[in-house]
């Protein structure tokens, strides 16, 4: 199994907490996989079949007709939802009619566009570590594990919110590294096996690799096999996210916000965040500890590693900026008691959220940073309503650097 699979442990009472927490209303209903509608099992290096060979090959040997020019392009995807800015009701049935797209300051034309009604493609990412323990146990939960303070997000929304056959999930646990406990499905057996191995699981490490993690989220790589599949093979190439074909797509981070030594420094997950344009919607831990032993904790780190506060304050600042440059929305979770709360309020976002996508142009491959500005005419009377309403997206979107890929 993988690190944080190592030890096992007998938690029946956990599980029968989950279930009763969600009011009996969970079902774990036997269902066969539909066809999906996305790519589940899409590798990097997967090969086409001889078919797709041929067919490529004669596209190669076919003439060129010199009149025709086909210019490839990149569209920019903005997933935007609208809510009104004093009661918090979000707005729904708008169309592609009621918004607007500014690149610069300058009006887009918008040629792609997906309603709420669209499924939807989410990924979770959720912190498994000691750590995980130490924070979960400190809101006085005696009678059971400390990491059920992310698992039970975790179980409550694959088996609660994840609508089958159309909605499809993966989940990817880490520490000291990413671990894909299961690739995309809309399998609800599936699903249902995903929270109770989490269930039943201890952590053996403390490391908490937080930026390695989101990076293999959003663009893959290799990393240990799905646990689920229990495959011979050790390593397993995931593709990640971005490679998903959804219309709608977002990632639920559960972590404390704090990173011990990921690879992928703090610069490179912001510009990987920035360049994915795929919202997170986070859930950050820290704050079950941080709140009740604030004024114990000294400035920086213990000489054992201990989080100090400015450790702390440093994870909720990362959690806030990994939401805002995304889109996404950043929930601070300080009592156990808020997480139905905070998951009502994110699939309430998630199933109100419209996709926007417009074709910047020729852009030179700079890295060049371009500032996103969406309007909205509710009433459709020609007026963009800005003081009324708060339009959630992403701020800006970046070009590709070459540069740097060199």
């Amino acid at each position: 199994m993988r690190s944080f699979l190592s030890k096992f442990g007998a938690t029946v009472a956990a599980i029968a907490f989950i279930l009763s927490a969600s009011g009996g209303n969970i079902a774990f209903s036997q269902s066969r996989p539909q066809r999906p509608t996305v790519s589940p099992n899409e590798k990097k290096n997967q090969r086409p079949d001889p078919e797709e060979l041929k067919r490529r090959e004669e596209a190669a040997r076919a003439e060129v007709d010199p009149e025709t020019v086909v210019v490839a392009t990149k569209l920019v995807n903005v997933d935007v939802v609208v809510y009104e800015k004093k009661s918090g009701r979000i707005v729904t049935g708008l169309t592609e009619k009621n918004f607007a797209i500014f690149e610069n300051g300058v009006r887009q034309e918008i040629t792609n566009f997906a309603n709420p009604e669209q499924p939807i493609t989410v990924t979770m990412v959720v912190e498994f570590s000691k750590w995980t323990e130490v924070f979960g146990r400190q809101p006085g939960f005696t009678f059971e594990p400390g990491t059920m303070e992310v698992v039970r997000p975790a179980a409550l929304f694959l088996t609660g919110f994840i609508k089958p056959p159309d909605d499809y999930a993966s989940l990817i646990a880490f520490d000291i590294r990413p671990t894909p406990i299961t690739d995309f499905t809309n399998d609800p057996a599936r699903l249902r096996q995903t929270a109770n191995l989490l269930l039943r699981s201890l952590p053996a490490f403390r490391e908490n690799n937080l930026f390695d993690s989101i990076k293999f989220a959003l663009v893959g790589g290799k990393a240990d096999s799905v646990v689920l599949d229990r495959s011979e093979k050790e390593t397993y190439e995931y593709a990640g996210m971005t490679s998903v074909r959804s219309k709608r797509k977002a990632i639920i981070l559960i972590a404390s916000g704090i990173n011990t030594f990921s690879r992928t420094n703090y610069d490179e997950v912001r510009r990987t965040i920035q360049e994915a344009g795929i919202p997170f919607y986070v859930i950050s831990t820290g704050n079950l500890f941080f709140k009740r032993y604030e004024q114990f904790l000294p400035p920086t780190d213990y000489l054992d590693g201990t989080p100090g506060a400015m450790t702390f304050r440093q994870a909720e600042n990362t959690m806030n900026t990994i939401a805002r440059e995304s889109g996404g929305q950043h929930f601070p979770l300080t009592f156990p008691s808020e997480v139905p709360g905070i998951l009502q309020s994110i699939n309430a976002l998630l199933r109100n959220q419209y996709s926007l996508g417009f074709d910047p142009g020729e852009k030179p491959k700079d890295g060049k940073r371009y500032k996103l500005e969406v309007k909205v005419d509710v009433n459709g009377d020609g007026v963009f309503d800005e003081k009324q309403y708060v339009i959630q997206h992403r701020p800006f979107y970046v070009t590709e650097n070459e540069k740097k890929k060199k």
